[in-house]
């Protein structure tokens, strides 16, 4: 057994292994570098949450959205522009709950155009030039998913509630102007990087860059919770074999005194007997002379009826085009007969009829009854 004097608070947990980050800096002549173990665990932490970024962008675009397993490589700032020589486009989040810090996904500006494209109902390829406003506020809506998808995903993983800021998105060259400005003064940056690929439309590299303070604070968490959870398995492991021991090493008593004692503290006997339930009645007879409720009761309910003359599956670009004078074509022929709905059920069928100046639906048949109830999934 083990004191509860000796075990550490959650506080002391975290200041050895901040110590313990220090002096790994310091041994390696102050520089910002990441052992082995560490970036392994950014790696674990990319590929579980660009996992779920990428299902949330796949639900997003409507096609199939595979990614490659992250490689996690340390990138001084001075190389910054010399590794990204072409622009890019950059889609910035701050954390604001459960972590401090701030990290940037690095798109090929060619990548985000056909992302666009595919968020606002274009076939890749056909637009062309610089990324206009609409097409910035469309990657930055898709960036906003994924990344919303990640820090959910990030919230399980460490054990706590964690929040970001909407992206802010722009084009950039990666100045040391513009590099200083996404990531302040961190001489070394993490770049988390790995390929994107939709529906073979689109095979992009994507870099995730971060501080390297702000890796170790994403490292640090996800260590400080596997202990926590290691230290909670353990202890319940070891009140389980407290509770074993205690029972095994229970001493024998004497059978004379066991017995006094058990007819000492006998319970008084209690009488136990089956329920009886009075029989079901008929509910469709009358009861007492009185008249069955049935479904008179409900006669006076308001239900809404609708009467769908078609359907029309349009693009958002298209809505967007829409003006008076604009014609919608359904998915119905001229005099093909009409669905009439009751509380969004469809009940019967009909055919448009004209009673004076209003229109008219005339009744000509009734969906039968065990086809009005949706089948169970």
């Amino acid at each position: 057994m083990v004191d509860d004097d000796m075990k550490l608070s959650q506080d002391e947990i975290d200041a050895l292994l901040r110590a313990g980050a220090a002096e790994q800096a310091a041994a390696s002549g102050g520089k910002a570098q990441l052992t082995e173990d560490e970036i392994d665990v950014l790696g674990e932490i990319g590929n579980i949450c660009f996992g779920s970024a990428a299902t949330s962008l796949s639900s997003l675009l409507g096609r199939r959205v595979d990614i490659t397993t992250p490689v996690v490589s340390i990138l001084p700032r001075s190389e910054v522009e010399s590794r990204f020589p072409t622009p890019y486009v950059l889609v910035q989040v701050d954390f604001t709950e459960g972590l401090q810090g701030t990290n940037a996904l690095a798109i090929e500006i060619e990548d985000a155009r056909r992302i666009a494209d595919l968020m606002m109902g274009r076939a890749p390829d056909d637009s062309s030039g610089d990324l206009g406003d609409l097409e910035l506020s469309a990657v930055g809506e898709a960036m906003n998913q994924m990344m919303g998808s990640a820090a959910t995903a990030m919230s399980q993983l460490f054990g706590r509630y964690i929040n970001i800021s909407p992206p802010s998105v722009r084009v950039v060259t990666f100045t040391p102007d513009e590099a200083q400005a996404a990531f302040g003064p961190a001489e070394e940056l993490v770049n988390v990087e790995f390929r994107l690929y939709v529906h073979d439309l689109i095979d992009s590299h994507i870099m995730q860059l971060m501080p390297v303070p702000f890796a170790r604070e994403l490292v640090r968490s996800m260590q400080v919770h596997t202990n926590a959870t290691a230290s909670e398995a353990w202890q319940a492991g070891e009140g389980r074999d407290s509770v074993a021991a205690d029972s095994a090493g229970t001493e024998p008593r004497d059978d004379a005194q066991a017995s006094n004692r058990g007819q000492a503290d006998e319970a008084p006997s209690v009488a136990v007997k089956r329920p009886v339930f009075p029989e079901f009645e008929d509910e469709t007879k009358p009861r007492d002379g009185r008249p069955v409720a049935n479904l008179s009761l409900l006669y006076d309910v308001p239900l809404n009826v609708t009467v769908e003359l078609g359907r029309a599956k349009k693009l958002i670009r298209e809505i967007l085009e829409l003006a008076p004078g604009s014609i919608l074509e359904l998915d119905k022929l001229a005099g093909e007969p009409v669905d009439i709905y009751v509380n969004q059920k469809k009940i019967a069928i009909g055919e448009v009829v004209v009673i004076d100046e209003n229109f008219g639906v005339r009744v000509t048949d009734i969906v039968q009854a065990d086809k009005r109830i949706d089948p169970l999934p």
